[in-house]
Order: structure tokens, then sequence, then C-alpha cells
């Protein structure tokens, strides 16, 4: 055991000495920032403005998108500020912040990516009973589940991070993360901390919904096997969006949870400082291109709203 001090402020060592190279980045930085932003909003005022839109798979695009800025706006603007200072140090209580909105963030896509699944499962396997099943009302009392367990899961996850008694105060990230917090502490007790760490981050988040999805996935694929050319075209065309941002995002997340616990110190620097912010840069501007170009319903929609704007 070390000893312990009162810590006002962490130092975000990943940024070290950039040079000149900081005004680059911060533009990049600020440009992926805008782009994220603007994708994802126009899409849910397209999906708000087109009545064609109202259904429910539309729905939990909507949460997933707002979900995307959620994710982006929980690194990008401490980026570009870090970017810019010279010492690199984050006040506790905003790290807090960024840990508990990092961590909602991916339960909250994980779990919209799972109630996804299950609509389009639904949709394509028990096609009769898809508007019994599916509701507008179910989703949106779904929808706010998600957020509000997901809130609570990580606000349980921080009580016992904030409790520990921590001896030093670099963090080599770029943004805070629960486990390199707990790395920080002085106290034996950090394996209550640990243990809620892998059960939420590995467990509830990963394990457990990549389980069902794969699950619907297998029956959405036995039934295409004997349906029609032209509803295995239909299937395809809608899932794959759904499946190319799963890929993705679980691979960010498994990507976050090996970097956080054994490092990437074997990496180049700039590899290393762009790898870590690989889930929350490419997850949130992914989503709504892949929806927005695959998917025919969104494509037409913004054609429309562009076409009516302009005239």
């Amino acid at each position: 055991m070390g000893n312990s001090t009162q810590i006002v402020s962490f130092v975000l060592a990943m940024y070290g000495n950039i040079g000149n190279l900081k005004y680059l980045f911060f533009t990049l930085a600020m440009l992926l920032y805008t782009s994220v932003i603007f994708a994802n909003v126009v899409l849910i005022v397209i999906i708000y403005v087109d009545r064609n839109l109202h259904e429910p798979m539309y729905l939990f695009l909507c949460s997933l998108f707002a979900n995307e800025i959620s994710g982006s706006t929980t690194l990008l603007p401490c980026l570009m500020t870090q970017l810019l200072s010279e010492t690199h140090e984050i006040s506790v209580f905003y790290c807090f912040i960024q840990i508990f909105s990092i961590h909602a963030y991916v339960g909250v896509e994980y779990a919209n990516l799972t109630t996804m699944a299950y609509d389009r499962y639904v949709c394509i396997c028990k096609p009769l009973h898809y508007n019994v099943i599916i509701t507008k009302r179910r989703v949106q009392q779904t929808i706010v589940a998600i957020w509000i367990l997901c809130f609570m899961e990580v606000g349980v996850l921080l009580s016992f991070t904030a409790r520990l008694k921590l001896c030093g105060n670099i963090i080599n990230n770029v943004a805070c993360g629960n486990h390199l917090v707990v790395k920080l502490s002085c106290s034996l007790d950090t394996i209550v901390s640990e243990i809620h760490d892998l059960l939420f981050g590995l467990v509830f988040a990963v394990v457990i919904p990549t389980s069902f999805i794969s699950y619907t996935y297998i029956k959405i694929l036995a039934v295409c096997l004997k349906s029609s050319k032209e509803t295995r075209r239909k299937a395809f065309s809608t899932c794959t969006p759904h499946l190319v941002s799963l890929i993705n995002f679980a691979f960010g997340c498994f990507y976050g949870l090996i970097t956080q616990r054994y490092g990437t110190m074997f990496l180049p620097y700039p590899l290393r400082l762009m790898s870590s912010m690989y889930l929350l840069i490419c997850q949130p501007l992914l989503s709504p291109i892949m929806y927005g170009l695959k998917l025919s319903k969104i494509r037409h929609a913004c054609k429309n709203f562009l076409t009516s704007k302009i005239m």
C-alpha cells in the first residue's frame, strides 16, 4: 500500500508532447465531431418529420442515433480541450462524469442493438405476429427502460470506484476509464469494483447481448434458407447495417477492455492515440452512414426532405 493523498485532478498522459501537430489533430477532431452531430441529427429529424418512418424499427434507430451523439460528446469536446492544454489535467468530478457517460453509452448501444436484432427476428421469422408483438407503445417503453437501467447500472459501478483511496493521478489514456482509475487505488478492496466492472463490461454488456443476437441471426438464417430469393434479398438489405454496426461495436468494446488492462505501449504513438479513440469515433459515424445508405425508406425520405427544402 502506498500513501494516499487527496486527488483533485488526473493527468491524461496519452497526449504527451505532440508539438504543433496538436492544431492538426484539433482540426480533425472538430471535423469529426461536426460530422457525427450533423449526420445523426439529420436522420433523427427526417424520421421525426416523415410520418412513413413512424414505425417501431425507426424509433429504435432514433434511440441509437441519440446515443451516438452522446458517445461522441463524451470524448471529442474533452479531446479538443486537452489537445490545446499544456498540462492535460482533468478534474476528478469531470473524470467521473466521463466514466459514467462512456459506460452508459456502451450499455445503451448494446441494448439498442440487441432490441433491434429482436425486431428483425420477429419481422422476418414471425411476420404475421409482428404488429402484435412489436408495437409503438412497447418500443417506447423499452427505449425508456434501456436508458434508465443503464444509467442505474453505471451509477452502482461508480459508487464502488468513488470510495477507493487513490495513490496516483496519472492515467495513460486520452480519456478516463473506470478500470484505469481503479488501477490507481492504494486500497485493498478494489476487488469489488473490478468484479463489478468485469460483470458489467463483459458479461452483461457483451456476452449476454451477443449470445441473444447470435441466436436471433441463426433463426433468421434458417428462415432465409427456406424462403424465396426476394425474401432473402430484403432480409439481407435490412440486416446488413445492423450486422456491420454490431461487429464494429463489439470489436471496439473488446479492444477497449484488453488495452485498458494490458496497455498499448508496443504500438507506435500515433496508432496508439487513434486506436484509443476508435470506439467513440468510428461507431457514432458508422451507424448513420450505414443506416442512411442501406435502408431504402430512410434513403428515399432523405431525398424527399432535401428536394422539398430546395424547392
